[in-house]
Formats: structure tokens, C-alpha cells, sequence
């Protein structure tokens, strides 16, 4: 038996279809399809469809809910491909009653990539620091999922996922079944059961599989297999967890990956004919190069936001984005999403309601006394938006002005005053401002050290190695 022999010479199709209509009809719980419109997950759900086709309308009485998670940040070209599939699944299922329901999941405004890049200075992720799965892919599945548990009590999870370990395909063939129980507990969501019908599917059996059986809901599945063109390419799977690896090297990832090094699933679609995505790839490629260790200094705070100093072996960790930067990042980006829009015009990468949240944050927690969003937009974009002001007039340049002259008197940082003020501003008018002092401490408590003293400790730390290393030599 060699490890490229087909799934279907040990299993035919038709027993593969009985397996998805048992579990279907022995399990009372309602059932959530992860779908990401990359052909693993294409696979799953058009073998879940074929099988509950053949069961009778009265046995097919369980909701059948096909989730997919759009980041806001997807990678344009799959966006159309996967709103065009969920309109067709929702249409078809409707059209014969299939029990399939289509859900499109999005993370909360708070959760959002620029939100958070932007808003509140958090670094490009990269695989230490990879923030942006959870807020953007997990908390959306998950909240979906939970709340179907608490309407059912439990639920069958079912992803488009592969083993793609040799060894488990072996011994699963051997075997000659597809695993016993096939159901595994969720080990991280209580109330979800995990079901996987293409867990041992190799590559070529999902695309054997999609290129000879047609698509039961209308898509062409030859118009998917284009979308893969080069032989490394893979998809981004249906996310509920943090065990997913980075997927930035895949037609179903978000274009402004910088987790991996280089984007060659961008790349390649540049090279195929879609040149309007050239300003996406120079973007993408300007954020990852903020990661480099010799510009950190001048696009980074040397504090945290929480406020405190981190010193490791190699140095002075950098920490969020400098206020200043964000201005960079935002005239950036704004400025590539109207180079994508000549192309297409209703093509956006920020909303206006990110906008509005982002310069929320600007304004409340990162001292932007000069609201300075409104005026980026304006130059940019040439867009005026009817921006929100507060009743209560709030500090600006001129107030700046005079506090950097008395902090500079009398030695004391700008933003610690700064901040207590906006606490102020904060709980202005509120009945209650109890936590107003709460937010006093925690402020009062923040590392206020200057940049020049965090390095000089860090020089001398480095003295200490220096020393311990050689009497230990």
C-alpha cells in the first residue's frame, strides 16, 4: 500500500456519504460547517451535501449552520469568490430544502485589524506576537458557536481539515474504516464535538474528488482549482482555535499577513494579471518592514500600554506603535485604498466606522490633543465626514504648547499630566466617578523613567552579563 493510493480504493464514495448520514442521523445535535471557500473545506461541505441529499426531507429536520469568517482584511480577489459561493449555498439550500443555513461572521469593531494596528498601536504580528488570529477569526467563530450551544445544548463542529501525516493515513487505511468514534470533544469550546469527513484526504483525493463531482450548489470547481496555481499554495482553514498555523502564504489569508516573511500568494495573482493588487503588496511589505530590529527605535514606544518598561538578554524590547507612526500608517493606507479604488471604486480597506473608532482611541487614550484624523482623511481622501464633537471643549495644540513649557520647568514627563487630564475628560459629567481614581493609580504607577535612563539601564545590565560571563569562564 503506498501513501499515495486514492482514499476512495478503500473507501468507496457512497460508504464515505453513509458515514456523513449516520453520524447526521445518531447525534441530535445541530451541526456548524466551518467554510473558508479554499478546497479542503469546499470538499467537506459538498460531501456533508451530497450525503443528507439522499435522506428524505422529514430526516433532514437539523439546522445545518455553514459558517465563514471574513477578517475585513481578506485578500480581495477570494472575497468576491466566497460572497459568490454563501449566495449560491443559501440559495440552493432554500430552492430544495436542504436544512443548510449560511452565516457570515465578522469580528466586533473593537476586534478589527486596524482597529487595533492602527487605534491602538499594536505591532504588525508576527509568530510571536500573533494577535490578530483571535480577535480577527477566533472570537468570531466562537461567539457563533457558543450561542449555538446555549440555544442546543451541544453542537457537531465540522471542519475541512486533513491529518496530512503519512503515518495516521497509513494506519487508518489499514484498518479499513474511518476511525471508530468519529466524533472527539472540542478542547476548547464546552458543548462542541469535532467531526473532520476528510481527516484522511490527501491533496490529490479532495481535488480528484471536487474536479470529477460537480458542485451541488452551482460553483465551478474548476474556477477553484485556478485559484491555486502554484504547487506550494495552500488555504487558511476555518479557524476556532489558537493551534491554526499563520496562513499568509494562502489564497484564503488576509493580504496584510506579515507573520510570514514574504507573500507569495500575493505575488503570484500580481503575476497572473491582477496588477491592480500591486499597492496592496507594497503596503503589505512596508508594514512587515517595520518588524525590522533597526527601525524599531524610531516607530516604537519604549513603554508598553500598559505602561511598563521590558528589559530582556538582548536588550530593550520595543512595544505599540508611536502616535505619530499611526498618522504614518493611516495616511498609508488610506492612500493605497485609493489606488485600489481607480481600479475599483467600491473596493474599501478601511470603513468609516473604523475610522471613527480609531480616532476615539487617538483622542481618549493616546493623547492625540490635535485630532488629527479628521485632517488626514480631509488631505488624503478628500473626504469630509460629519466627525463627532464633543460638548465640552477638549484640549488641543495650544493647551500642548503650554503644558510641554511647565513639564519642561519642572522635569516632568508631558504625557503624565496629559494623562490625567484625558482621565478627566474621560469621567466628565458622569454621576458616579469611582473609577476615576482607579484610573489615577494606575497611571501615577506607570513606568515614567525617560527613554535616556530605561538605556542606561540596559547598558548596565549588560556590564553585569558581561562580568558574571567572564568569572564563570
Amino acid at each position: 500500500m503506498s501513501e499515495r493510493d486514492p482514499v476512495f480504493q478503500y473507501f468507496p464514495l457512497e460508504d464515505i456519504y453513509e458515514e456523513i448520514r449516520q453520524v447526521y442521523l445518531d447525534y441530535p445535535h445541530p451541526w456548524v460547517v466551518g467554510y473558508s471557500g479554499g478546497k479542503d473545506s469546499t470538499a467537506a461541505l459538498q460531501l456533508v451535501w451530497y450525503a443528507l441529499a439522499e435522506l428524505s426531507v422529514e430526516q433532514r429536520q437539523k439546522p445545518v449552520y455553514v459558517i465563514s469568517s471574513d477578517t475585513l482584511v481578506e485578500t480581495p480577489v477570494i472575497v468576491n469568490h466566497v460572497d459568490e459561493a454563501l449566495r449560491l449555498i443559501g440559495e440552493r439550500a432554500k430552492d430544495s430544502k436542504m436544512p443548510f443555513e449560511v452565516e457570515k461572521l465578522t469580528p466586533t469593531l473593537d476586534d478589527t485589524f486596524w482597529v487595533n494596528l492602527i487605534g491602538r498601536g499594536y505591532p504588525a504580528p508576527n509568530s510571536l506576537f500573533r494577535w490578530c488570529t483571535e480577535r480577527l477569526k477566533i472570537n468570531a467563530s466562537n461567539r457563533f458557536i457558543l450561542d449555538r450551544v446555549s440555544k442546543h445544548g451541544e453542537v457537531i463542529l465540522v471542519l475541512g481539515m486533513r491529518s496530512g501525516e503519512s503515518v495516521a493515513r497509513d494506519q487508518v487505511i489499514n484498518k479499513h474504516h474511518l476511525g471508530g468514534h468519529m466524533l472527539s470533544r472540542h478542547g476548547q469550546l464546552p458543548g462542541a464535538w469535532v467531526y473532520m469527513p476528510i481527516e484522511h484526504f490527501s491533496v490529490d483525493d479532495v481535488w480528484n474528488y471536487l474536479l470529477q463531482v460537480p458542485s451541488p450548489w452551482g460553483s465551478d470547481n474548476r474556477r477553484l482549482r485556478a485559484l491555486y496555481q502554484s504547487a506550494n499554495d495552500s488555504e487558511c482553514p476555518m479557524v476556532v482555535d489558537d493551534t491554526t498555523p499563520p496562513c499568509g502564504n494562502s489564497r484564503f489569508g488576509c493580504w496584510v499577513c506579515t507573520v510570514v516573511e514574504q507573500d507569495t500568494s500575493m505575488e503570484a495573482m500580481i503575476d497572473s494579471g491582477k496588477e491592480w493588487m500591486i499597492p496592496l503588496l507594497d503596503f503589505r511589505d512596508w508594514l512587515a518592514s517595520t518588524q525590522d530590529p533597526s527601525v524599531k527605535p524610531m516607530q516604537r514606544e519604549y513603554k508598553g500600554r500598559n505602561g511598563r518598561v521590558r528589559i530582556t538578554d538582548r536588550g530593550l524590547l520595543w512595544r505599540t506603535y508611536t502616535l505619530e507612526f499611526s498618522k504614518e500608517m493611516l495616511k498609508r493606507l488610506l492612500g493605497t485604498q485609493a489606488e485600489v479604488q481607480e481600479s475599483d471604486p467600491d473596493f474599501g480597506l478601511v470603513s468609516e466606522r473604523e475610522l471613527r473608532e480609531i480616532r476615539r482611541l487617538w483622542l481618549t487614550e493616546r493623547q492625540d490633543w490635535d485630532d488629527a484624523l479628521p485632517q488626514i482623511v480631509k488631505e488624503v481622501t478628500g473626504q469630509i465626514i460629519d466627525w463627532e464633537v464633543n460638548d465640552v471643549s477638549r484640549p488641543g495644540q495650544l493647551e500642548f504648547d503650554l503644558l510641554t513649557r511647565v513639564t519642561q520647568k519642572h522635569d516632568v514627563p508631558v504625557r503624565l499630566p496629559q494623562k490625567l487630564l484625558d482621565a478627566e475628560w474621560q469621567y466628565y459629567g458622569m454621576r458616579r466617578r469611582g473609577l476615576i481614581h482607579k484610573t489615577i493609580e494606575q497611571i501615577v504607577s506607570e513606568d515614567w523613567r525617560s527613554l535616556e535612563d530605561v538605556q542606561t539601564e540596559v547598558k548596565e545590565r549588560r556590564k553585569q552579563r558581561a562580568v558574571l560571563a567572564a568569572e564563570n569562564k
